[in-house]
C-alpha cells in the first residue's frame, strides 16, 4: 500500500503561483511513476502531468505546458507540481497518484492506470 497526502492548494489570483506537494508513505516511492490529475465540478478527471521513477523524464498536458512543472525528490518521498501563471480555468481539485506501470504516454495519461490516489487539494484561481 502507498498513502499519498497532497498539500499546498488554496486561493490565488490569476497570474499567481502555487506549489503543490504530495508526500508518500508505505512502499518504496521510487518504484512508482507519479502523476497529477485535476477535476473541476461537473467534469471528468483530467491528466495534468506525470514523471518517471528517477525524475529524469516528465510530460504534461498541452493546457499546462510552459506553466506547470512536475518534479520529485525520492529522498523525501515527495512529488511536486509547480504552477505558474495560473488561470481561472485551472480551478479544480488536484490529485496525485502513483502507478506501478511503465512510463508510457499510452498509460500515464489514463486515471485507471494508477494504483493509489491522494485525497485531493483544492486550487481556486480568481479572475
Amino acid at each position: 500500500q502507498v498513502q499519498l497526502v497532497e498539500s499546498g492548494g488554496g486561493l490565488v489570483q490569476a497570474g499567481g503561483s502555487l506549489r503543490l506537494s504530495c508526500a508518500a508513505s508505505g512502499r518504496t516511492f521510487s518504484n512508482y511513476v507519479m502523476g497529477w490529475f485535476r477535476q473541476a465540478p461537473g467534469k471528468e478527471r483530467e491528466f495534468v502531468a506525470a514523471i518517471n521513477r528517477s525524475g529524469g523524464s516528465a510530460d504534461s498536458a498541452d493546457s499546462v505546458k510552459g506553466r506547470f512543472t512536475i518534479s520529485r525528490d525520492n529522498a523525501k518521498n515527495t512529488v511536486y507540481l509547480q504552477m505558474n501563471n495560473l488561470k481561472p480555468e485551472d480551478t479544480a481539485v488536484y490529485y496525485c497518484a502513483a502507478s506501478r506501470g511503465a512510463f508510457l504516454k499510452s498509460l500515464f495519461l489514463r486515471p485507471y492506470e494508477y494504483n493509489y490516489w491522494g485525497q485531493g487539494t483544492q486550487v481556486t484561481v480568481s479572475s
